[in-house]
C-alpha cells in the first residue's frame, strides 16, 4: 500500500499521464485484496486477490503499449485487454486451476517487463542520447539498474515462495522448533509478497521516477 501511495504522489508531482495513476491505484488494489483474502480466508476474497493481480498488470500493458501511439490505437488496445482480463476471469473461475492463474499473470508480467525494456532501447535512448549523451548514459545505467534489481528481487520472492509449497512440512517443522518470534523468518509465503510486491513496482513502473519527456508522452 506504501508502495502504491508513493507511485501516485510521484505521478501527480511529475504530471505523468492518467494511465500510470490508474495502474499505481490498481497496484494498491492489489495489496489491499490480499490484506482481505489473508485476513478472512473467504474465497471471494480470494479472487480480489488473485484477480486484481492480473488487473493491475493489464493496466501496465496498456501504458507500456500505448505509449507514444494514437488515441484510436489506445482504444482498441483498451478493448483487446480488457477481453483478455475477462476471458482469463471466466477461465479461472469456472476451473479454478492455480497453475492457470500463475501462469497467465508470468506471461503479462514478462510481456510488460520485455516491452519496457525494448521501449527504453529504441525511443528512449535516442531521445536522451541526442539531448545529453552523458545524462542519458546516467539515466539508462540507473534504469536498467532498477530492472536488474527488481526482476531479482521478485524472482527471488517467486523461488521461495515454490520451495516453501516443495518442503512445507519440513520447513512447518523446523518453525515449530525455532518459535515466535524467529519462526516468522521462515515464512516464506510471506517473504514471497514482501519481495514481489517490493520487485514487482520496481521493473514496472519506476522508470517513471527516473524521467519524463513531453515530446514522448501520450498522443
Amino acid at each position: 500500500m506504501w508502495l502504491g501511495i508513493r507511485g501516485i504522489r510521484s505521478c501527480m508531482k511529475e504530471d505523468h499521464p492518467s494511465i500510470f495513476l490508474i495502474s499505481y491505484i490498481g497496484y494498491m488494489v492489489v495489496g489491499l485484496g490480499s490484506i482481505l483474502f489473508h485476513a478472512t480466508l473467504k474465497y471471494p476474497m480470494q479472487l480480489v486477490d488473485e484477480l486484481s493481480m492480473i488487473y493491475t498488470t493489464c493496466l501496465m500493458m496498456h501504458a507500456s503499449f500505448s505509449y507514444s501511439r494514437s488515441q484510436v490505437f489506445s482504444v482498441v488496445l483498451g478493448i483487446g485487454l480488457l477481453s483478455l482480463a475477462g476471458s482469463i476471469t471466466l477461465y479461472y473461475y469456472l476451473t479454478k486451476d492455480p497453475i492457470f492463474h500463475q501462469v497467465a499473470y508470468a506471461a503479462l508480467t514478462a510481456t510488460v517487463v520485455f516491452r519496457s525494456i525494448w521501449v527504453m532501447e529504441t525511443q528512449v535512448r535516442p531521445v536522451l542520447h541526442a539531448q545529453d549523451p552523458k545524462r542519458a548514459s546516467k539515466l539508462l545505467n540507473t534504469m536498467w539498474a532498477m530492472v536488474a534489481t527488481g526482476l531479482a528481487v521478485f524472482l527471488g520472492g517467486f523461488l521461495i515462495w515454490n520451495l516453501d509449497n516443495f518442503f512445507c512440512s519440513q520447513v512447518r517443522r523446523w518453525r515449530h522448533a525455532v518459535g515466535l518470534p524467529w519462526a516468522i523468518l521462515l515464512e516464506g509465503h510471506a517473504w514471497w509478497h514482501l519481495m514481489t510486491g517490493l520487485g514487482g513496482k520496481n521493473p514496472h513502473l519506476d522508470g517513471l521516477d527516473v524521467f519524463y519527456f513531453p515530446p514522448c508522452s501520450h498522443s
